[in-house]
This record gives structure tokens, sequence and C-alpha cells, in this order.
């Protein structure tokens, strides 16, 4: 079967893997859809790590969705045929935070998060970028049957972190959000807070990406090297600030303007992830605003279940926010125009 490694260096390989076979308790998944996600450009534009074998590199990607075509022994719940949206991290299964779902915060000294050890798809071990894949069943979450594949990648990472954010900031009708960044997660964050009634307010440099937002519904759409976003965006709410904002980007000066931009008593949330320093003056930035900060990092597996129903039974247009599909065999393609930050959701399709 085939699979795409990173090389490093904005290189790619489609390469033969052998055919996963299921072990105990495991299934074997085709894959129909699977997202490009914002981390995967940190792997696809970093040189290899010193001293890494390339011929041991797994496939990667780890936005998946597709069908159960083989069931090994210890399968209960899951059967051949079923569609499934793959949760795409494992912990030990016995931690607290395992038994709350967020395999990726397992504490486990052996095989937690933080012994590099841990099930992580696409990194760890073969992801979703190959035909392809076996995963333990308690990853498997059974998709309703009105979401389509591509909704399933779209909701297997950026959407449902998204999604997640917002339910910690709750956000209703009544506030007015600002997100900085337009890209997959900040455009899924667009879709699902117009959903609510929310006035949306976004900041993007791209201006594809300001046209999209406003197809999407947001009221306002600003270029930050136009304008001072954290000046305007008081402007439009009559010199206080937005009720809440979200910063998807992990750029350290738009992280500032996400905790200067939320009013007195505001909320803010962190989603963009990125290793850089941020400075805030904690007293006039935070505790003298009375500010309640958030941090997300994806949603946990039972979030993510009930993230995909809301979308079905919402009838939520997150399909709108997927903009470009490819072909695995198009990834030098995909991943060249999805690094110049000129598109929405990109995924790769294999129907």
């Amino acid at each position: 079967m085939r699979g795409l490694v990173f090389l490093g260096e904005r290189r790619l390989e489609l390469r033969e893997f052998p055919e996963p076979k299921p072990g105990f308790s495991e299934v074997v998944i085709q894959m129909r859809a699977s997202g490009i996600c914002g981390t995967d450009l940190k792997r696809y534009r970093a040189p290899l790590s010193k001293g890494a074998d390339p011929s041991a590199l797994p496939a990667s990607g780890h936005e998946p969705c597709g069908e159960v075509i083989e069931i090994g022994p210890g399968v209960r719940k899951i059967k051949v045929g079923d569609r499934i949206l793959p949760f795409h991290y494992l912990g030990c299964g016995h931690c607290r935070w395992c038994n709350a779902g967020y395999f990726q915060l397992c504490i486990d000294p052996e095989i937690g998060h933080l012994s590099g050890k841990n099930v992580l798809l696409g990194t760890t071990c073969n992801g979703s970028n190959a035909d392809r894949i076996a995963i333990d069943e308690t990853m498997c979450i059974l998709m309703p049957d009105e979401l389509s594949y591509e909704e399933g990648a779209a909701c297997a990472c950026v959407a449902a972190t998204a999604h997640d954010a917002l339910q910690k900031l709750n956000v209703s009708g009544r506030d007015t959000l600002a997100i900085y960044g337009q890209g997959p997660v900040g455009l899924s964050t667009t879709v699902l807070a117009v959903a609510t009634g929310a006035r949306v307010i976004v900041v993007e440099p791209s201006a594809y990406r300001r046209e999209l937002a406003k197809s999407l519904g947001c009221a306002v759409a600003l270029d930050p090297r136009e304008t001072d976003p954290v000046e305007t965006i008081k402007g439009l709410t009559n010199g206080e600030g937005a009720d809440a904002t979200l910063d998807s980007t992990g750029i350290a000066e738009t992280r500032v303007n996400t905790i200067r931009s939320a009013r007195i008593y505001g909320r803010a949330c962190f989603v963009g992830t990125a290793a850089n320093e941020t400075s805030f003056n904690v007293h006039s930035d935070i505790q003298w605003k009375q500010l309640t900060i958030y941090g997300t990092w994806t949603t946990n597996k039972s979030g993510m279940a009930e993230f995909a129903h809301y979308v079905a039974d919402r009838k939520v247009p997150l399909k709108k926010i997927i903009t470009h599909r490819f072909r695995l065999e198009q990834a030098a393609e995909a991943y060249k125009l999805f690094d110049a930050g000129e598109t929405g959701k990109v995924v790769f399709t294999w129907e």
C-alpha cells in the first residue's frame, strides 16, 4: 500500500508500506479522506532530526476518516463496513486523563505524552496519509450517516478543536467574538461561531481567506497590515473590546493582540501552537481587566464524537471550509498550495 512520508525541508515521498494486519483489539481502516492540518506544516518545513533514519519514517497525517475492512481478535463493538472517525491518539487507557477520553494527556510514565512513546497517528505510527491503517478499537468513533467522509476528516482535528475552544469560551448569540487567523482552525471557528448567532470579527492578512470568512458569515474581516486590530476591534465594540477572543495562529504578536482586544471581564482562548515566547503585562492586560484565559489542545474522544453529531444534527455547513481536494499522488502540489496560506481546508480523497 502507499503512504506519504515527510522527508523535511518541504520534500515528500510516496512510499510502499506493508499491508496492515489487525492485532488484538485492532481494526483496519480503508482511508476515504484525510485532512491536512496546520501542524503538519511544521514537519513538512523542518529538517530531519539528527540521527533520524529516513527509512523508518511513518506515513504522515492525523486527520483520518474511513471504513472498517478487517477486524482482529478481541474486537467487540466495531464491525466490517462501519464508517469510522478515528481519534488520532491512544494512551495507557488507565490513568485519570485516559479515562476522561483525553488520550493525548496520558500521564503514564512509560507511554504517556511526555514519554514520546504514546500512539499518535502520523508520528509514532502510520497515519492517515496512507491507503490503510490499523488502529485500536478504542480509537474508533462511529460516524453519523449524514456526515460525509470529507466532513469527518475536518472533524478529526481542526473543527473539533475549534468547537472545544468555543465551548470553553461559552460563545453565544449575545457575544462579539474576535478570531485571529483564518487557516483551517480559524475558519472552523468562524463557521461554528456564526451558527451560534455570535457577531464574528476576523483578523487575517490573506485576502483569499478574508473573503472566505465573509462567505461563511463573519461580520467584519480585518487586514492587520492595514489597521491596528486591537484599536479597530475596540472601535467596533463601543470602545470596550470583544466579549471573547481567540488566537488560532500561535504567533507571539497575535497572542498579545488576542489578550488586548478582549474587554473587561472578557474571555480569551489560545488554540494555535508555536514554540515561541509571548510577553504580556500581567497587571494591565490580565489582572486589571479581570480576564479569563483558556488554553485548548484538541478535544477528547467523547467531545469529538459529540461534535460529529452536532454538525450532522444542526446541519452546520462545515463542508464550506473545504476548498481544495487532492489525490494522494498529488501530495507535492497539495502541500505546496497549503504552505502558501491561500486555501481553506485541504483534504486528500480516495473516492
